[in-house]
């Protein structure tokens, strides 16, 4: 019989080492893999619209802007969808620590894919590539983050936060030198900067792993024998499936956000199901399961108004903003990219230090999910008051910083804290699979965010993100309804 290894922190760990700021020293490792792997996600990705829309003459593929914005946000979800592949590898496998090694591999290939290979083939090829390795690496960073604290251990939540600091000091100084290799040499240039940092990432990865938790290379619930067969045969036929789509025209760019949302759809339901009716999974653990089905569907409404930074917000920054503002220097459109990080990179630690502080008096994580979404509602409904300013190139670029900064406010409340729940609700033998279904929260959220710029238009500004504002603050308002009950359910995790 096989061994079952389960993701809970060594007894090394429960003496609560001193190393990384008062946190182990394996979080300083996964910081900068982390910090790196962001920088090239998010320079690419500031980038990645203006060259699928810009004209050939501008360097750009000369796509309908909808059908661009449409690509990345499929792109965005398939990278979130792919923790599921990602999540099984490092549960059936390879173990997290492994899985997280070869993802990062695959990622620099893509990165190099875009950099160096003109048109649609080097588009197709690296996304491919950062999608399937981005998934990896997001399940597998997060457990093994979680396997540095040992069950209670009151430091998790700003462990999670500084974590969460590390990948926005990344997506921070990402798009600001992409953007401006972009806009002052060429795109290629840009994707070639962002296969750079990954490098860097993957370097210090290898120097560092031994400071990592011995329990990240067991291999939880291996698969073995008929089974192994069979799922990948699974695999097999899944992925001759998507070619025959793709080949014959069923599934392409105009359609792709919609076909990639009812996939992603599909996978957390049928995700659900494992988890709620597995012989592996006991009573507390399965009801802590259906303590996550509401807060799956706000981090949902959540994501897919925060993902339109990078579609809807990014074309409004390229097209309606007065991007010669500063009268020296025009600013490049893939710098708004980098405001949102960089709010997280100063309010992080204060939430961090406000978490602590707090302690047993903070609010529950259901509030939280409930605040963070609300903030995103105010931030669209202040975005519906800037649509009122009709023309071309005429809205200061403030304000978009400022409903920028609402972002970070609403993100704080639940993407670090979403991170941290996602491993105390765990059942045992199924941990990276249950991050993986935080993922396919922010997947649904992307993909549905690329779908959505169909709607947009600058004359449907006000009635776009006030109705979308609306519904963000009657879905915080239920959630603060039902978070007594959610809490019950929980069975004492905060």
């Amino acid at each position: 019989m096989c061994r079952t290894v389960t993701y809970m922190a060594t007894s090394t760990e429960e003496t609560k080492p001193k190393g990384f700021f008062g946190h182990p020293r394996g979080l300083a490792n996964l910081f900068g893999t982390e910090m790196w792997e962001r920088f090239s996600y998010y320079g690419m990705q500031a980038i990645l619209l203006y060259y699928l829309y810009f004209s050939v003459n501008e360097g750009g593929l000369g796509l309908d802007e909808a059908v661009a914005a449409g690509i990345v946000g499929a792109y965005g979800g398939s990278v979130y969808l792919a923790t599921i592949a990602g999540s099984w590898v490092a549960d059936r496998l390879f173990g997290p620590e492994r899985t997280l090694l070869y993802s990062a591999v695959l990622i620099l290939c893509g990165h190099i894919a875009l950099a160096v290979v003109p048109g649609v083939a080097g588009v197709a090829i690296g996304l491919i590539c950062v999608a399937l390795g981005s998934g990896g690496l997001k399940a597998t960073a997060t457990v093994l983050v979680g396997l540095l604290y040992a069950e209670g251990d009151d430091r998790r939540d700003a462990g999670f936060s500084i974590f969460y600091m590390g990948v926005n000091i990344g997506a921070l100084a990402g798009p600001l030198l992409t953007g401006l290799l972009q806009d002052k040499v060429g795109f290629h240039w840009g994707f070639g900067l962002a296969a750079v940092g990954m490098a860097f990432g993957l370097g210090q990865y290898i120097l560092q792993r031994r400071n990592l938790p011995p329990a990240g290379r067991e291999v939880p619930n291996p698969i073995a024998g008929a089974e192994r067969v069979r799922a990948f045969a699974v695999i097999a036929l899944g992925a001759a499936a998507i070619v025959v789509l793709v080949v014959t025209g069923v599934v392409g760019p105009d359609n792709l956000a919609t076909v990639v949302t009812w996939v992603i759809s599909v996978a957390a339901v049928m995700l659900f199901a494992m988890l709620l009716t597995s012989k592996r999974v006991d009573r507390v653990e399965r009801q802590r399961v259906v303590a996550f089905i509401p807060m799956f569907l706000v981090s949902f409404g959540f994501w897919s108004l925060f993902q339109q930074q990078f579609t809807v917000l990014a074309i409004y920054a390229e097209q309606r903003l007065d991007l010669d503002a500063l009268g020296f220097f025009s600013i490049p459109p893939a710098w708004f990219n980098s405001v949102e990080p960089l709010f997280v990179v100063l309010l992080a630690p204060v939430f961090a230090a406000l978490w602590v502080r707090l302690g047993d008096r903070q609010p529950s994580t259901p509030i939280k999910f409930g605040m963070g979404v609300a903030a995103m509602g105010v931030a669209f409904l202040v975005m519906a008051l800037m649509g009122f300013t009709k023309g071309d190139g005429v809205v200061n670029p403030l304000l978009l910083v400022l409903v920028l900064v609402i972002f970070v406010l609403g993100e704080l409340c639940l993407s670090p804290v979403g991170l941290s729940l996602s491993t105390k609700l765990a059942p045992r033998a199924f941990g990276a699979q249950m991050v993986a279904l935080f993922y396919l929260s922010i997947a649904l959220g992307s993909s549905v965010a690329g779908a959505l710029a169909e709607y947009y238009t600058k004359d449907s500004e006000p009635a776009y993100f006030g109705l979308l504002g609306l519904g963000a603050l009657v879905i915080g308002a239920i959630m603060f309804a039902l978070s007594p009950v959610v809490k019950r359910l929980m069975n004492g995790v905060r």
